[in-house]
């Protein structure tokens, strides 16, 4: 896997933040709290957080929502630059999602140790077959990113 040194983790941790606000907004509507931002020049350009059951949608994860809506925003379906914070480790569904779209770096908070492509279950965004690189860095703000997922399935048990 393709890792890059943080340049200002405090940055990182202020975009992860909005994630996790994203997240606990999934949360309240009964959906597994996940955020995602994507961000490009130091702006938040998308954002999203799980919705599958909301929109009848087995895509609508974070990353999808956020990709999509910052496509449309820049009316581009490629992001060049950007970065994507998702509070946890995509899966291989989003982790194509983020090639196809050039996004280009991917920081996430907890490991998803059943899914998760990025280190967890493979390192997906270093395969030699892939044409884009993904530059990608893992656990930033982990453990409240953790925390959120395991209090929402612990008041579901």
């Amino acid at each position: 896997m393709r890792r890059i040194k943080i340049i200002d983790r405090s940055r990182d941790e202020h975009f992860m933040r909005e994630a996790l606000a994203l997240a606990a907004k999934g949360a309240e509507l009964g959906e597994v709290p996940v955020g995602a931002v994507l961000v490009q020049d130091g702006e938040i350009i998308g954002q999203g957080f799980n919705s599958p059951i909301s929109r009848h949608d087995p895509s609508a994860h974070a990353e999808m929502v956020a990709i999509r809506a910052a496509a449309e925003a820049a009316q581009n379906y490629r992001l060049p630059g950007s970065t994507l914070y998702v509070t946890l480790e995509p899966c291989s569904m989003c982790a194509g999602l983020i090639v196809h779209s050039r996004v280009a770096r991917v920081v996430y908070g907890a490991t998803e140790p059943r899914a998760g492509v990025a280190v967890s279950r493979g390192e997906f965004f270093s395969q030699d077959f892939l044409n884009h690189r993904v530059m990608v860095e893992g656990g930033v703000l982990a453990e409240e990113c953790g925390t959120i997922l395991k209090a929402f399935f612990k008041a579901r048990r």
